[in-house]
């Protein structure tokens, strides 16, 4: 059986597919009415009716996107209106939630005596879930608000206005920083002297948090470094920048302070192995070696965060 639907009725029937049946009568007959208009104007031109009829559902386009049109709906996932709430939040939450899950999923892991190996193998994967599932489900949200907020009605999210203007960002290389630095170089030196020959522990004098056996070699080495550091918050004041050769000088000198404190952690000779059962008895072995786990993360943390933190420095320097 051979159709004898014209190129019109299944253009009409095409683009009424996607529209509400309350709508779809006075539409059609209102798009019948206009491509009817538009070809015998090309008729009356001089052209075939069947060559006016092609050109003139061409000229219209794709039928799913004029009943779009039509019916005001979005052809988009998440349009201009919400585009900027969302990516913005979308960047926020993988900052947060990511980070959050891999470092507890790691101490986790550490805490129940996996390897190296089984670590990494699964912090990846949970990464990446995690980084789909935020986005999918932030994505999500954007989109029901997108489709379900009237137009007439007032956005759920704050206009923009001027008052929204971030303050300038510190460069990290101003006075105040060059004095927290040392303050807290100064202070951190002291603390560990404190604790080598005084303790923290009113009730166990002499008691050290840090192994006594680090002094002097590792504690002297330790503050040779710390003079570095000084040095180079010195350094950065005095350029009034940060550098891309200053972040690489600042990251060397994290990584040579980090790694040798983790060795020494995972050696057992970092943390005082006879403080924790001083101060608190039989279960002191077992806290210990959880403050051990907590410890070597926060280290690592620190040394990749100040590095990461100076080369950001940088960048934003270079820029104009």
């Amino acid at each position: 059986m051979t159709s004898t639907a014209t190129l019109t009725d299944r253009y009409v029937d095409a683009a009424m597919r996607s529209v509400p049946e309350a709508q779809r009568a006075d539409l059609a007959a209102e798009l019948r009415a206009s491509i009817a208009d538009q070809i015998e104007a090309r008729v009356e031109s001089g052209e075939s009716h069947e060559a006016a009829e092609r050109a003139v559902l061409t000229d219209l386009g794709d039928p799913d996107k004029l009943a779009a049109g039509y019916t005001d709906r979005p052809l988009w996932l998440v349009g201009p209106r919400y585009f900027l709430q969302w990516w913005r939040l979308l960047k926020l939450l993988l900052w947060i939630v990511i980070p959050c899950a891999v470092f507890g999923v790691s101490l986790a892991l550490v805490l129940d005596g996996a390897t190296f190996g089984e670590i990494m193998g699964a912090i990846w994967p949970l990464a990446l879930t995690v980084g789909v599932h935020v986005a999918f489900w932030t994505t999500l949200a954007f989109v029901i608000v997108e489709r379900t907020e009237g137009r007439e009605k007032s956005l759920p999210f704050e206009e923009w206005t001027v008052d929204q203007l971030p303050e300038p960002r510190p460069r990290g290389a101003g006075l105040s920083d060059l004095v927290a630095s040392l303050v807290f170089l100064v202070v951190a030196a002291g603390a560990i002297l404190w604790d080598l020959f005084i303790g923290f522990v009113p009730t166990e004098p002499g008691l050290s948090f840090l192994a006594p056996g680090l002094w002097p070699g590792w504690i002297l080495g330790l503050f040779a470094l710390m003079a570095l550091e000084a040095g180079l918050a010195v350094t950065v004041y005095a350029v009034g920048r940060w550098t891309a050769w200053l972040a690489v000088v600042n990251g060397i000198l994290n990584a040579a302070i980090a790694i040798p404190a983790i060795w020494l952690l995972m050696q057992g000779e970092l943390i005082n192995p006879a403080y924790f059962p001083a101060i608190i008895g039989e279960d002191g072995a077992e806290v210990g070696g959880i403050v051990t786990v907590v410890v070597g993360f926060v280290i690592a943390g620190i040394a990749v965060w100040d590095t990461i933190d100076g080369g950001l420095k940088a960048y934003r320097a270079r820029k104009p």
